[in-house]
């Protein structure tokens, strides 16, 4: 029997599933859903606290979280982050599935092999992504997960919205999958990025 420790994936069923289970946990022990956005929220706040200790008198914002009884704290949300990333990092140990790739070949076909860059506009997604799901007061954890089992109206807008969104993935992504011969439409004209002379999809 295959350790499921070791897999590089599960099934779909059994992981939400799981997921279904861990929010049961969460509401019964914690009383708190599943979220992350707002563990970065919060930790943003309290070194802001830590650095400037009047901005709890002068910054709107807590006065606000305080009136609503959710100041900022390092609780349950805090902790899933760093589940998250244990838990990512020993899956990955323990399944072998795991790259030192710095700059995928998607990226390097398209900017170049420049580290820093690739480091920056990483880090610029992932705060863009965050802005967006603090602006949406939740993310896909906090909408997708908790606010759609409670039968949120705007978690389950949130979600109907994310799942209807088209999406086209890269050329070679397909020809990944499904072979050299796959039919492979780019999302942009290839011809106008750069390193590129034709305007076909550039073979990998």
């Amino acid at each position: 029997m295959t350790n499921p420790l070791t897999m590089k994936s599960w099934s779909p069923c059994v992981v939400g599933t799981g997921i279904g289970v861990l929010c049961w946990f969460a509401f019964g022990v914690a009383d708190h859903p599943l979220g992350i956005s707002t563990a970065f929220e919060h930790t943003a706040a309290l070194i802001e606290q830590a650095v400037k200790p009047q901005a709890a008198q002068t910054n709107e914002y807590f006065a606000m979280k305080a009136k609503a009884g959710k100041s900022p704290t390092i609780g349950l949300g805090g902790m899933l982050v760093v589940g998250v990333f244990v838990g990512s990092l020993l899956s990955s140990w323990l399944s072998g599935d795991r790259s030192s790739e710095i700059i995928p070949a998607m990226w390097r076909e398209r900017f170049g092999g420049n580290v820093p860059l690739r480091l920056a506009a990483a880090f610029f997604a992932g705060a863009l992504m965050l802005f967006g799901a603090r602006l949406a007061d939740g993310c896909t954890s906090g909408h997708g997960i908790s606010g759609s089992l409670q039968l949120a109206v705007s978690s389950w807008v949130f979600t109907a919205v994310v799942l209807a969104h088209p999406t086209r993935p890269h050329p070679s992504t397909v020809e990944l999958h499904l072979g050299p011969k796959a039919t492979r439409t780019p999302c942009f004209p290839v011809s106008k990025l750069p390193g590129t002379k034709t305007g076909h999809s550039p073979e990998t």
